[in-house]
């Protein structure tokens, strides 16, 4: 029988950080708009009105402060792992806020983007083995297994930075895989509390975010925000996962479908046409749902509920008796923000009524 080994530390953590995002996004959207730091309307754009795009601010400062908080009260669960999980996690962060201002090319940031996967794979954050159906996982040698780290790590920020173009979509999906992931950590024999509590606390940031951020939209995460969710997305399925499970990679494709599904066939698509698969189009699966007569929020719910599905069956391939848990967990985080959703709703009643007043 499974034993849920969460603590305190888990859920204080995943508490926190949304307390402290919650208050935070307000801000950053304020400093946005006042310094002109907000997404334009364009021909691949969905939205119709300028948009604070620095949400991923709002999101890196919730999670590291809340890490903060834990090490302050004796919470923090060390690990070898770490620096390397919280300085990549930083500097993907700084590489996508220069680009949430700046615009930088899409080659230099994938040269960057290799670079910090290279210092974590120094740091100790490594996928030594591959699942093999036909026997024992393979084992890499120290070349191979770094290919693999830096393809994963890479390309799964780059995925989850690729959702990013409907409404609440990338946070819904970073929230529930964060969530699986954590479960997954504190359930594998060994277990990786320290996976697991980084996983809580980007779940609770999340949460946040998305109370702003679901449509009708009043903040992006932008690429800051993506890359730092999409590189712990990363990172923690590598040391919370593919450090234990017998079946290695298989656990987290199944947990990161969604992005991994979209930036494969975004990127065949751009090939097979002959054009790079850096250059954006609107050709996305969000897109081709929006295409197809779905409002953005129904968009959100079916790729939320793919996620949920894909997130079920990993359980079931690592424990059958845990997915009650999973379970328990993404109804609680939508609890969460169907909580923050209505306090969103009164607070804009409010401020309409309060526009009526002064007209009167």
């Amino acid at each position: 029988m499974t034993i849920i080994q969460l603590n305190e530390a888990h859920i204080i953590g995943a508490i926190i950080s949304y307390l402290l995002g919650v208050f935070v996004v307000p801000f950053v959207i304020y400093f946005s708009r006042k310094n002109n730091l907000v997404d334009m309307p364009g021909e691949r754009k969905i939205h119709s009105h300028p948009i604070s795009r620095l949400g991923g601010i709002a999101i890196w400062l919730s999670t590291m402060l809340t890490f903060l908080l834990l090490v302050i009260l004796s919470y923090y669960p060390y690990g070898s792992l770490l620096s390397g999980i919280l300085l990549g996690s930083s500097l993907m962060f700084l590489l996508g806020l220069v680009d949430d201002v700046y615009c930088l090319k899409a080659k230099f940031k994938l040269f960057i983007q290799i670079a910090i996967a290279t210092i974590v794979f120094l740091l100790g954050i490594r996928i030594e083995s591959i699942f093999n159906p036909f026997g024992d996982p393979i084992t890499l040698n120290l070349f191979f297994s770094y290919i693999v780290t830096m393809l994963w790590i890479v390309g799964i920020s780059n995925a989850v930075n690729f959702i990013d173009g409907v409404d609440g979509l990338a946070g819904s999906i970073i929230t529930v895989s964060s969530v699986t992931l954590g479960l997954i950590a504190v359930t594998m024999v060994p277990s990786s509390p320290i996976s697991a509590l980084i996983a809580f606390i980007l779940a609770g940031s999340m949460l946040a975010f998305l109370t702003y951020n679901f449509n009708p939209a009043k903040i992006f995460m932008g690429d800051s925000g993506a890359l730092f969710g999409g590189f712990l997305l990363a990172t923690l399925s590598i040391t919370g996962v593919m450090k234990t499970a017998a079946l290695s990679m298989i656990v987290p494709l199944f947990v990161l479908a969604v992005p991994i599904i979209d930036i494969t066939f975004s990127s065949l698509r751009r090939i097979l046409k002959g054009s790079s698969p850096f250059i954006a189009d609107a050709e996305h699966i969000h897109h081709k749902l929006l295409k197809a007569g779905f409002s953005q929020n129904k968009t959100v719910l079916i790729l939320v509920l793919v996620a949920i599905a894909m997130g079920t069956l990993a359980v079931i391939i690592v424990n059958a008796s845990f997915i009650k848990y999973f379970l328990y967990a993404v109804a609680f985080s939508v609890f969460m923000l169907l909580l923050s959703f209505l306090a969103r709703v009164k607070n804009n009643q409010n401020n309409d009524n309060n526009k009526e007043i002064k007209k009167v």
